[in-house]
């Protein structure tokens, strides 16, 4: 597989600072980064560097969010993406990110994930 070991270690690291979520944000998002590593196992060797220097990135974004909330009082989850970053992604990426983002932002709700990976409430 394209994406062995250092892939290995990312997910790990990216599971590890989702510790610091609420339950349901920690929840949604360890089976959304689960289900992702999951499809890309096989991928080929240029989209697996692709995937994994966008995780990259996205790590990195998450320790510095991480950092500055510690600065502060008030939380703040998730990044901003640029209207570059939208442009790159697929029909079926933008549907999934809008999915994931009204999942993440229903009030009070649980969220599983199904084989299939439709979010349901």
């Amino acid at each position: 597989a394209a994406m062995a070991g250092g892939a290995r270690r990312l997910y790990r690291r990216i599971l590890q600072l989702h510790r610091a979520l609420p339950p349901a944000l920690r929840d949604l998002g360890d089976r959304y980064v689960k289900e992702e590593f999951r499809r890309h196992r096989a991928a080929a060797p240029a989209e697996a560097q692709r995937f994994l220097r966008e995780w990259e990135a996205t790590l990195i974004q998450q320790q510095i969010n991480e950092d500055k909330q510690n600065l502060r009082e008030k939380a703040v989850y998730g990044i901003q993406l640029t209207e570059e970053k939208l442009n790159d992604f697929r029909d079926e990426q933008i549907g999934q990110l809008k999915e994931l983002m009204d999942e993440a932002t229903k009030p009070n709700k649980k969220v599983t994930i199904s084989k299939d990976s439709e979010y349901k409430t």
